[in-house]
């Protein structure tokens, strides 16, 4: 970690150029260069007295900087960076008024094996007087990773509670040495007083592989043993906790009800006096919403077609009431970060039409004032509307999905791509995102099928995961493209498909069970083989996990796409990293040779450096162009 020299970009919008907007051609060109560009703020933290704001932005190439916003005279000073090679900036946070500590992540190799990497440092607010947070292992051998922040503390003496080597030590951030104050753990949940409450441990066999069981203790308020708070099971049946309530003496923790998670509350007095707090009738509870250097639980949230909150505070429930009459154009509000005493709040708001704002509240003066835009180069732009719809599977079960059509469409006999989601276990949620704005700007209609096996849904949609029921997961998503054509959104020959990681194998696999549906394939990141993805976590601990998620027999066989190059159709065009940690750049090789050998049409474009999600601008634009251009030959559009 240096000092930078370099200039920061464009990309801050104070209150007296908000509102600005530029012209933006609708070139291809300048279209990929604004949407694939990283987002130029990310991650801000308001410093404890609420006078400073410390965020991230990007550099060149894989670049990160660390950056203070003045929100007094409106001055901005980039104090730090980190190349990206091959450590980036994540998170920033204070630990006092003067004192900030970052952490990095990055990938490289222990014992020839690509792996993960993480540091945590600490500098004063103008980047001087660096010092390294985390801590040798046993061996006095650098740690994969060094260390974990476990609470924040009040802000007012630059120290904080740290997870790192022999456990939980108050960590000075000016001289990075620390006193153990729980050596029984090195991790957990505190009640944001400094005091660990509960730790977790995932079990293991005697081989050290793991079991996908964990185990879960509490400790009183007056200290005392360890005592049993929960067993969760390989398939998440128990009590999983989320946030302590230090003040009341309780831990928020989901469970499962009626197939869906729900929102318990849990008394840490002795008794476990367990009262449901929330349930939904066909969602799951996401999470709990927190606020404030001491991760205080405001609230819940839960996502139907779009995210709901449920506040317990009421302050904050007036707010977001108040917010919502004065922001009636971004719906999407969360609370990001205050300061200590939470009387300034920095908040984010978007919609689906707009990539987002960062506002400043004052509670006393009752102002709100724009201080960050993460996305300049979309102002002024007029962006797709994303529509909830729900489509019939081949089954009759209705399968949720966005419908995003081109700004001024009519919507009738466009091309359109079918954009399924990665993970598999996740979900899309309403808002901005950029890979759909992006192809709706270049006329595409994009449906993005939340497909069973996505989470959110409960039990039964999951259904055992996206891998084991690749069947019904893919048969979703080629039936959301058999909808766009019965809709007459699109017609056959100007179909197309879309995916990044598991949505790129679910892109591939889709030509395998159907081949003549889609018209062009473009895969990111894709899975390719299932036994390919079991052997790349031979080296970790959770390599039974990964071959019991993934099945075994004949349909694992058939599940793999690069298996049966023979079946495809329509061409193929595939974009890796060769830094891929969650899927091995080989997976997209051998799919690739294995089409060529077949005689089909495929091509690889491979980014040297850059790892799952291609956090690059440059390659990111790159893709979007190159994406683009593939989608237009092949679907027959006439490029404009």
């Amino acid at each position: 970690m240096h000092t930078s020299l370099l200039a920061l970009a464009a990309l801050l919008a104070l209150p007296s150029a908000a509102g600005a907007a530029e012209q933006h051609p609708a070139s291809a060109e300048s279209l990929a260069a604004a949407f694939g560009a990283r987002p130029g703020a990310q991650s801000p933290e308001l410093s404890p007295d609420g006078k400073n704001l410390v965020y991230i932005a990007p550099g060149a190439g894989q670049q990160t900087t660390v950056n203070v916003l003045n929100l007094v005279d409106g001055s901005i000073k980039t104090i730090s960076y980190a190349n990206g090679k091959p450590l980036k900036l994540v998170h920033c946070g204070w630990s006092a008024v003067d004192r900030i500590v970052c952490k990095l992540y990055g990938i490289a190799k222990l014992d020839g094996v690509r792996t993960s990497w993480t540091r945590l440092v600490g500098f004063d607010a103008d980047g001087s007087k660096t010092v390294a947070l985390g801590r040798p292992n046993a061996f006095n051998q650098a740690n994969q990773y060094d260390g974990e922040i476990l609470d924040w503390m009040s802000g007012t003496d630059g120290k904080i509670l740290m997870s790192r080597g022999l456990g939980a030590e108050m960590v000075d951030t000016r001289t990075g040495k620390g006193e153990v104050v729980k050596p029984e753990t090195g991790g957990g949940w505190t009640d944001g007083s400094g005091h660990v409450r509960i730790i977790g441990f995932d079990s293991a066999k005697d081989s050290g592989m793991l079991t996908g069981r964990s185990l879960y203790k509490y400790k009183l308020v007056t200290g005392g043993d360890w005592k049993v708070f929960s067993r969760v099971d390989a398939d998440g049946n128990g009590l999983v906790p989320l946030a302590i309530d230090g003040t009341r003496n309780l831990v928020y923790a989901t469970q499962k009800l009626n197939g869906r998670d729900a929102l318990y509350s849990v008394m840490l007095d002795g008794t476990m006096k367990t009262d449901l707090v929330y349930a939904h009738a066909e969602v799951d509870v996401d999470g709990v919403e927190m606020v404030g250097r001491r991760d205080r639980v405001i609230g819940l949230r839960y996502v139907t077609d779009k995210t709901h909150v449920v506040y317990f505070d009421p302050e904050y429930r007036k707010l977001a009431a108040s917010l919502g009459k004065v922001l009636p154009n971004l719906p999407v509000v969360s609370f990001v970060s205050t300061s200590a005493d939470e009387k300034i709040v920095l908040l984010f708001a978007e919609s689906d039409v707009d990539a987002g704002h960062y506002y400043l509240f004052d509670r006393d003066t009752r102002k709100l004032t724009e201080v960050l835009i993460p996305r300049p180069e979309l102002i002024g732009m007029k962006l797709a509307e994303q529509r909830s719809i729900t489509y019939k599977a081949a089954d009759g079960t209705e399968i949720p999905a966005y419908l995003t059509l081109p700004p001024g469409s009519s919507g009738k006999h466009i091309p359109a791509l079918v954009m399924p989601h990665g993970g598999p276990a996740a979900r899309d949620v309403w808002g901005f995102d950029w890979l759909p704005q992006y192809f709706a700007q270049r006329g595409y209609a994009v449906i993005q099928p939340q497909f069973r096996g996505s989470t959110g849904y409960g039990e039964a949609f999951f259904n055992k995961n996206g891998w084991k029921s690749w069947q019904t997961a893919i048969g979703d998503v080629t039936d959301a493209g058999r909808w766009l054509i019965a809709q007459g959104i699109t017609d056959s020959d100007k179909l197309g498909v879309f995916g990044w990681s598991y949505g790129g194998y679910a892109a591939l696999q889709s030509n395998v069970v159907d081949p003549n549906l889609f018209k062009a394939v473009v895969a990111v990141a894709p899975v390719t083989d299932l036994y390919l993805l079991e052997t790349e976590s031979d080296h970790f601990t959770n390599a039974n996990l990964i071959a019991k998620s993934v099945g075994s027999g004949a349909m694992r066989t058939m599940g793999s796409p690069a298996r049966y190059p023979g079946q495809f159709v329509a061409p193929v065009l595939m974009f890796h990293g060769d830094q891929d940690i969650n899927v091995a750049i080989n997976e997209s090789r051998f799919m690739n040779a294995a089409l060529l050998k077949a005689g089909k049409q495929s091509r690889l474009v491979v980014y040297p450096g850059l790892d799952h999600q291609l956090d690059d601008s440059v390659a990111r634009t790159d893709l979007l162009k190159q994406a683009d251009a593939f989608f237009r030959v092949n679907l027959k559009i006439a490029t404009p």
